[in-house]
């Protein structure tokens, strides 16, 4: 026989309070990073950006970090998810996010990469050049420019090149590659230049306008063309994100990194919203590496562009 037990209202909430406290303890996010080999730097400066958006939003769910170097995915989660696993954020690598997907994983993944493949538990995210592209080719037609003429630093091809096959993909525009710059440019023409920042600041008679380039041209303290446009992390040219900041004081490193130190940010702030709200479908937010929005199972990430004028870089 049963016995019922009746509870005052305080005692309910006790044991309301109590049952919260026992399933924020037992809820664990698992990140799967390489924090030593080749891609430790990458890594860690992921990792970095998680804690310290992490600490800033007062989350009360443990986090479990691995490193990925040398071990095989399916070991991994074979040694390292429990009842307590949550969400798993990463892997970070390509062949990584292929070998989890393979393992047909049965909780949400936050994977750091994007593939080919896809599965109903697993969000692809990623800083692809595909969406810097995207982001420029939506300022090339807001400039009305219908022909782009791109101009590559010689030996940098391959630097560039999936950001060239996004354009060519996306843009409805004509491409035209060439190796000096045209005498006469008409309003409706554009040129892209692809390379490093010290070869785009040694190229001569720039035009005045409709002059851009790719992210892979800006530098730490260095100069940029007067009129340039380009799109990129918004967190590296902006103040906004109080943690990316500090992660950045604890540990000054160089712009690609910087913006890995955002993109950990951003995907701590994915997996929270994850975390307290299971069943969300789709999710939009003003991120630290451009404009997010969530649909089906693609992050989709939409750089900010910039403009360069006498007062410094505008937002446009």
């Amino acid at each position: 026989m049963i016995k019922r037990i009746r509870l005052s209202g305080k005692k309910k909430w006790l044991v309301f309070l109590l049952l919260s406290v026992t399933t924020s303890i037992q809820a664990e996010v698992l990140v799967i990073l390489p924090e030593s080999g080749p891609m430790a730097r990458a890594g860690l400066s992921i990792k970095q950006g998680i804690m310290s958006a992490y600490q800033s939003s007062n989350a009360n769910i443990p986090l479990k970090f691995v490193n990925s170097d040398q071990k095989s995915i399916k070991n991994i989660l074979k040694q390292n998810i429990s009842q307590k696993t949550q969400l798993i954020i990463g892997p970070l690598a390509r062949t990584e996010v292929e070998a989890l997907i393979q393992e047909n994983p049965q909780i949400p993944v936050l994977a750091l990469n994007e593939v080919s493949k896809q599965h109903q538990n697993v969000w692809q995210y990623s800083l692809s050049k595909e969406d810097d592209s995207l982001a420029l080719i939506n300022n090339l037609e807001k400039d009305a420019i219908d022909q782009i003429y791109i101009l590559r630093q010689p030996g940098t091809e391959t630097d560039s090149l999936s950001f060239l096959n996004a354009l060519h993909k996306k843009y409805a525009a004509n491409i035209e590659f060439i190796d000096v710059i045209p005498k006469k440019m008409e309003i409706h023409q554009g040129l892209l230049f692809l390379g490093s920042n010290q070869w785009l600041n040694s190229v001569k008679a720039l035009p005045k306008q409709h002059i851009y380039t790719a992210a892979m041209a800006v530098e730490d303290s260095q100069p940029l063309p007067l009129g340039i446009k380009f799109c990129d992390v918004p967190a590296v040219y902006n103040a906004k994100w109080d943690d990316v900041i500090q992660a950045y004081k604890h540990n000054p490193t160089t712009l690609p990194y910087q913006r890995l130190i955002a993109f950990g940010g951003d995907a701590w702030h994915i997996a929270e919203q994850f975390m307290v709200n299971p069943k969300v479908k789709n999710l939009s937010f003003s991120g630290r590496t451009g404009q997010i929005k969530i649909l089906s199972h693609r992050v989709e990430r939409t750089p900010q562009c910039f403009e360069n004028t006498k007062k410094g870089l505008d937002f446009l």
